[in-house]
Formats: C-alpha cells, sequence, structure tokens
C-alpha cells in the first residue's frame, strides 16, 4: 500500500468524532502488537502436534476424495 493513502486515511481519522478515534487507537494499537508479537506453542500445543506428526495412520482424505464423497451424497 502507497504510504500517502495511508497518510490520507490518518488526516480523515483526525476528522472523526473523538470516541471514534479512540476506537482507531485502540485498532492499530492492537495490530501492531500482534504484529511484532512472538508467536509461540504452548507445551500442551507442542505436544499435540508432536502426537499428530507421529500417527503412523492419520486420518486425511485428499481433495478429490472429499469432491467425491460430496457427490455420492448428492446423488
Amino acid at each position: 500500500m502507497k504510504k500517502e493513502r495511508i497518510k490520507a486515511v490518518l488526516d480523515r481519522v483526525l476528522t472523526w468524532s473523538p470516541e471514534r478515534q479512540a476506537d482507531a487507537v485502540r485498532i492499530l494499537a492492537e495490530m501492531e502488537k500482534q504484529g511484532s508479537a512472538d508467536l509461540q506453542l504452548s507445551d500442551e500445543q507442542i505436544a499435540e502436534v508432536e502426537r499428530r506428526l507421529a500417527d503412523p495412520d492419520p486420518k486425511f482424505v485428499t481433495l478429490d476424495e472429499v469432491r467425491a464423497r460430496f457427490a455420492r451424497r448428492r446423488a
């Protein structure tokens, strides 16, 4: 996105009501925080990923298999 577009939107924000400006600040601050946060799995999530990776017989179907199953149900 061009910096000019961002600046134009931010300039318009300054014309909004104080309540809407506060909402904009809150949302942008949250986006900024999320963008710089390191995403990490919890110990429980790591254990679940490891359990699923170790499963010798995963219960997955291909997209074609899914389509075939839906096609049979429609018939």
